[in-house]
């Protein structure tokens, strides 16, 4: 059984995929295996792919989607690959690679450390002492929307679009991922909406506290990102569908961090 399992959900990235950087990390970190799926790539993303996999079968592994199924079914898709494996932690990472896989020890620490925390979230939090380098046509609107996100979930979370989160590998870590999302953009919003549900007169803890943000020390816009400025309003689309279906679960247990 890996320690750690990472799904990485491409689409056409043959162009900025750095093979060689998840290359150095595998190498240097035995305990972390990695999971690329491919959502339909019209490109050679395919191909570069498997030439990684090629490179060390044993710690990169490659799951081809058909067709075009949007990122949130390819990271679900992913999920539930890796929970096949039985990983003690699993978790998504953007192939872009804004975040450094070298954050990866620190989230999977704060798992070991911390067993009350089921997930751990990445954080673009702009702190003196950190990179964090995001355009400011991305920023602002992010920070609209991430307070809307908080007031829907009625949840102190920061930064809930950031592309990397770990989880530690539970029941209600896999209840998650059973069911396709009804949101595209805001999966992760969903993600967490679910899991405030699960949560919900379970006897466990309140979900806030099994939820751990952490302020990344790197954080940088890779350019090529798909992301336009029409997105915005279908994010707003997406956080409506989230309230209609679990606006009704919430958890009057749960309280701000």
């Amino acid at each position: 059984m890996p320690g750690a399992v990472i799904v990485i959900p491409c689409f056409n990235e043959a162009g900025r995929l750095a093979a060689d950087r998840f290359a150095s990390f595998a190498a240097a970190d035995p305990s972390v295996n990695f999971l690329f799926v491919d959502d339909g790539s019209s490109d050679a993303t395919l191909e570069v792919l498997h030439k990684l996999e090629q490179r060390d079968p044993a710690r990169f592994s490659v799951l081809a989607l058909t067709h075009n199924q949007g990122k949130a079914e390819a990271v679900r898709r992913g999920m539930l690959a890796a929970l096949a494996q039985e990983p003690r932690t699993l978790g998504f990472w953007d192939a872009d690679l804004a975040t450094p896989l070298d954050a990866i020890p620190s989230f999977l620490a704060l798992l070991e450390e911390r067993p009350d925390l089921q997930m751990v979230l990445g954080s673009r939090v702009k702190l003196m002492g950190r990179v964090i380098e995001r355009r400011a046509v991305r920023h602002y609107p992010g920070r609209v929307l991430a307070t809307l996100c908080s007031l829907v979930l009625k949840l102190g979370v920061y930064d809930t679009q950031c592309g990397a989160k770990l989880f530690r590998n539970a029941p209600e870590v896999a209840a998650l991922f059973q069911q396709p999302f009804l949101a595209g953009w805001l999966f992760d919003v969903e993600l967490l909406a679910r899991f405030l549900r699960g949560r919900r007169g379970s006897g466990k803890p309140p979900a806030a506290d099994a939820i751990y943000e952490f302020a990344l020390h790197e954080w940088r816009d890779v350019p090529g990102s798909k992301i336009r400025p029409g997105d915005f309003f279908r994010a707003l689309a997406d956080l409506v569908k989230i309230f209609r279906r679990y606006g009704g679960d919430r958890d009057n247990e749960r309280r701000d961090h």
